[in-house]
């Protein structure tokens, strides 16, 4: 059976009637005089083919027909509203979901921290870690399988941005049993005959490259006696006394056993904190993360 079209202002004229008990309250309660709204109620049940209310001398009753259409009304209504807030929730940066590639010691300290705030500000945003290296994460973002991606190193592309939200100080990574593990500071003209572990070996330029950088600029050679994927394995080689390695000052959270932290003298000895994103997201969502960063990670070092 095909019936007229039913409007959202039927629906909330009859959930109003059967809520009042009477026209009369009804149409005070929306602001409309009586006669239209009753001919909105009448309407309807012409549209439906059935009769909906009853009307008696203490007021209106409904009928068996009447109340199983005023829980599917009241639904609609509910679900309608619904989607109007979650709409504009959504247009506010409020809802929706966001892919975060992540790499490397800033899952143990500064992300764990930004995404904490995010979620305390935003609830209702869906948020989703994939750990993928800096390649991994660039191929993500442009088949917009990432929102934006976190890693030490990135180099200009061009259809993507990036900006530097965290500055890190470096530190030497050393057996407790080492000589070194005594010592306040470290220079790199101490290291520079020490077993060094670098990572990671993967998507070159890295932050191995980084490190060599800092030898070269001072004339002096590295001892790399092992080149690994991630910190948490150079880490685990010291603990085993196999060699030394550099870690960013997140990494410091990173308790294994027998492994001792000694900060890296030079000022220059810093690594970054990357935030990759593409050119074309002007997302609501997006730009109320960004903020969230900013505002969890100022810059230090």
């Amino acid at each position: 059976m095909k019936f007229g079209p039913i409007e959202f202002r039927h629906l909330r004229y009859f959930t109003a009637v059967v809520e009042s008990k009477s026209f009369r309250a009804a149409a005070q309660r929306l602001h409309v005089s009586q006669p239209p709204l009753t001919r909105q109620v009448q309407q309807l049940e012409e549209l439906l083919g059935v009769s909906l209310l009853e009307r008696q001398p203490r007021g209106v009753e409904l009928t068996a027909a009447g109340a199983v259409f005023y829980e599917e009304a009241r639904n609609l209504l509910a679900l309608a509203e619904q989607a109007i807030d979650r709409t504009q929730m959504a247009a506010q940066g409020q809802l929706g979901r966001l892919d975060i590639g992540v790499f490397g010691s800033a899952v143990f300290d500064a992300i764990p921290r930004v995404i904490q705030a995010f979620r305390l500000a935003y609830p209702k945003v869906d948020i989703v870690l994939h750990n993928l290296d800096r390649a991994g994460q660039i191929r993500a973002l442009r088949e917009r399988r990432l929102t934006v991606g976190f890693n030490r190193f990135f180099v200009e592309e061009v259809d993507l941005l990036w900006d530097v939200v965290l500055h890190e100080q470096l530190n030497v990574a050393v057996h407790e049993a080492h000589p070194f593990a005594k010592r306040g500071r470290l220079s790199f003209d101490d290291l520079a005959d020490q077993p060094l572990i670098v990572y990671p070996r993967t998507s070159r330029p890295s932050f191995i490259d980084q490190v060599l950088s800092m030898f070269h600029s001072r004339h002096l050679t590295p001892r790399i006696v092992q080149e690994v994927d991630d910190v948490v394995t150079a880490i685990a080689l010291v603990s085993s006394g196999f060699g030394l390695t550099l870690a960013s000052d997140s990494a410091l959270t990173l308790r294994l056993p027998g492994v001792v932290y000694v900060p890296l003298e030079a000022t220059e000895a810093q690594i970054d904190l990357c935030m990759i994103r593409r050119a074309d997201d002007e997302s609501a969502l997006l730009r109320a993360f960004i903020d969230v960063v900013h505002a969890v990670l100022p810059p230090r070092g």
